[in-house]
């Protein structure tokens, strides 16, 4: 664990991203790309590596990145329900997430999935009742990396920037919690090159999910 700044104040709330942080989706959400490419532009190699390039940002932005049809974003969202049953937790999720309630901390979940998605997710692994609560990329006006999907959370929590982390494994989460003004965590277990997450300036780099704990003691 490698720490410059984290909540000086001390800890409040903690914000997640979900894909990669909380949950292992990656090996879905790449084969529910490729049948979404095969069924709408057809014959060819659907771009599955440029498109793990862009962890953590919502769907339809990324295919406006790629520039592929928005018509990609039904049958892959069909295709990773369908698939969804594959999706595990990262290993000690559950616990740290019932340690962190235990000390009294907010907990939020802020994705690039649509919030429907998210929660749907989070109940079918039993996590959704650890959180407080989820906030979609579609239920603010601009997702990552923009700030307001990490100030929904935190005003959803009633907790201030300058007691918040925010902890993701994408450059557009730690863009995100910065413009928010929140610690911003960088988790090396999850979708991105390690070089690439420390490149983006986090103001924490974490190894595993369990070294967030010393950040965030009992509150008293």
């Amino acid at each position: 664990m490698v720490a410059r700044a984290a909540a000086p104040g001390g800890v409040r709330a903690v914000v997640f991203d979900l894909d990669g942080v909380l949950v292992d989706s990656l090996a879905v959400a790449r084969e529910a790309f490729a049948l979404a490419y095969a069924e709408v532009v057809g014959d060819g190699t659907a771009p599955v590596e440029e498109y793990c390039r862009h962890p953590g940002r919502y769907l339809p932005e990324v295919l406006e990145l790629m520039g592929l049809p928005a018509a990609l974003a039904e049958p892959f969202v069909r295709q990773s329900n369908r698939l969804a049953h594959r999706v595990s937790p990262v290993d000690g999720a559950a616990e740290l997430l019932r340690t962190l309630r235990r000390r009294g901390i907010g907990l939020a979940v802020a994705t690039g999935r649509s919030g429907v998605r998210a929660r749907d997710l989070l109940g079918r692994l039993d996590l959704l009742p650890l959180v407080d609560h989820v906030v979609g990329s579609d239920e603010v006006p601009r997702p990552k990396p923009a700030p307001d999907i990490v100030r929904r959370a935190l005003h959803l929590l009633g907790a201030h920037p300058a007691e918040a982390l925010m902890v993701g494994d994408a450059p557009s989460d730690l863009a995100s919690a910065r413009a928010a003004g929140v610690t911003a965590v960088a988790a090396l277990w999850g979708e991105s090159e390690a070089e690439t997450l420390r490149t983006a300036g986090p103001d924490v780099v974490l190894t595993r999910l369990d070294e967030l704990l010393p950040l965030c003691p009992a509150r008293r």
